[in-house]
């Protein structure tokens, strides 16, 4: 299972600029479904901290249970990935770009 996350961690971002560099509809989707994550992403995580405030619980503890929630996870893993070919995009206009280097 590991491997198969690290795999698709590489997989991903790369799938996703062939994907881009094919179509602007692509690079205006990932870039949508990024806003639409981080908005949930966001949310999830407001309203998990403002229910242990209210009720009074421990933090520590409590918050954990944040990470059952599967809307949390997909959009985080969903923000990890879009991050790293975000970062991928970057490097390779750097590369093709005469006055950085």
């Amino acid at each position: 299972m590991k491997i198969l996350l690290v795999l698709s961690s590489i997989a991903v971002p790369t799938i996703m600029i062939i994907l881009s560099q094919k179509s602007k509809l692509f690079q205006v989707s990932f870039d949508l479904l990024a806003i639409l994550s981080a908005l949930i992403f966001g949310n999830i995580s407001a309203t998990s901290i403002h229910e242990i405030l209210i009720d009074d619980t421990v933090f520590m503890t409590n918050i954990h249970g944040i990470f059952l929630n599967p809307f949390f996870l997909a959009t985080g893993a969903y923000l990890g990935v879009y991050t790293l070919y975000l970062l991928i995009l970057r490097v390779k206009a750097a590369f093709l770009d005469d006055n950085t280097l």
